[in-house]
């Protein structure tokens, strides 16, 4: 396990269900055909919403997530965006359906089925560790090719958030390290590969971390697709390994022996994606807080420690 030990899970701030306008209160009651008796709400997570279980007066229960632009701009359209990837996905992955969405400005809201578990226990252990791992290759394989024809590819869907080592080349932002201001330009060149490194017919979900999992006695469940794109698969993994080694998990080399996506990728390609990840960590953790996300940095900066740490390993630089 990772010496960093337990690191703090993701947190954003939350707004109680009876805090929603009464008509998207309605809504609710309406398709899920009963009032709602209880909903509690979940704290993993950053968006600046509604994220609340809820169970009706007749037992039914679901999912509920709800957004307003007044509290951020880009969120509604997050959530549009997971509506339009839970239409498509197969039915039998280990992924909540849809139950119903709501767009009435300025709320967005999602109704997805209720998965009668939690998230993953942390620091992390080793059996859940195997089965998210075996998920994550499972999801891999169900989703290539493709299954959403206007999936924008990872390049292009991510390309404004990937260039951080280039933008601190000719900026570069108060309290980066030092290792990282010594070698600028080489990381500056591996991450300038990154786009090539990512492509792939896979649908990629691209925000796994533990608040976007869900751990039943045999199973574990993804949630939470708005960010999701076309690419090479082993970017999910080295997408996920920063936030296991800053949880208690292993380091992130071991935990990629883990999967036989990543023990089929090209070395190379992995430290080129390894060093994008560090970059959009490490140095987005300098920016200011996104609005209504006051949390993000600190977790992204947790991350980075780890990514950073991982990226010295791999490239033997001093």
């Amino acid at each position: 396990m990772s010496e960093l030990g337990a690191r703090p899970a993701a947190g954003g701030v939350r707004v109680p269900y009876d805090a929603l306008p009464g008509a998207l209160q309605a809504w609710v009651e309406d398709v899920l055909g009963s009032r709602v008796t209880t909903a509690a709400t979940q704290p993993g997570g950053f968006s600046p919403g509604v994220a609340a279980r809820l169970r009706c007066e007749d037992g039914r229960r679901a999912f509920l997530k709800a957004v307003s632009a007044e509290a951020n701009a880009e969120s509604p359209s997050l959530h549009r965006r997971e509506i339009e990837v839970l239409r498509v996905l197969p039915p039998d992955l280990p992924v909540p359906r849809l139950i119903s969405s709501y767009d009435e400005h300025p709320w967005v809201a999602i109704l997805i089925e209720d998965v009668d578990g939690r998230h993953p226990h942390l620091p992390w252990r080793p059996d859940e560790l195997r089965m998210v791992m075996e998920t994550v290759d499972r999801l891999s394989a169900d989703l290539t090719p493709c299954p959403l024809a206007n999936a924008a590819m990872v390049g292009e869907a991510w390309r404004p958030e990937f260039t951080k080592w280039r933008g601190a080349v000719e900026a570069p932002p108060p309290g980066l390290d030092d290792w990282s201001l010594r070698h600028l330009d080489r990381l500056a060149g591996l991450e300038a590969q990154w786009e090539t490194a990512a492509i792939g017919d896979t649908l990629l979900h691209l925000d796994l971390r533990a608040d976007n999992m869900i751990v039943t006695a045999d199973q574990v469940w993804v949630v939470d697709w708005p960010w999701a794109a076309r690419g090479n698969p082993v970017f999910d993994l080295i997408g996920l390994c920063p936030s296991v080694g800053m949880q208690g998990g292993p380091e992130p080399d071991e935990l990629l022996a883990m999967s036989a996506v990543a023990r089929a990728a090209d070395p190379a390609v992995v430290t080129v994606l390894v060093a994008t990840v560090a970059g959009y960590f490490v140095v987005g953790a300098l920016e200011p807080p996104p609005p209504g996300l006051p949390t993000v940095r600190s977790f992204q900066a947790a991350q980075g420690e780890v990514a950073l740490r991982w990226l010295q390993q791999r490239t033997g630089w001093r």
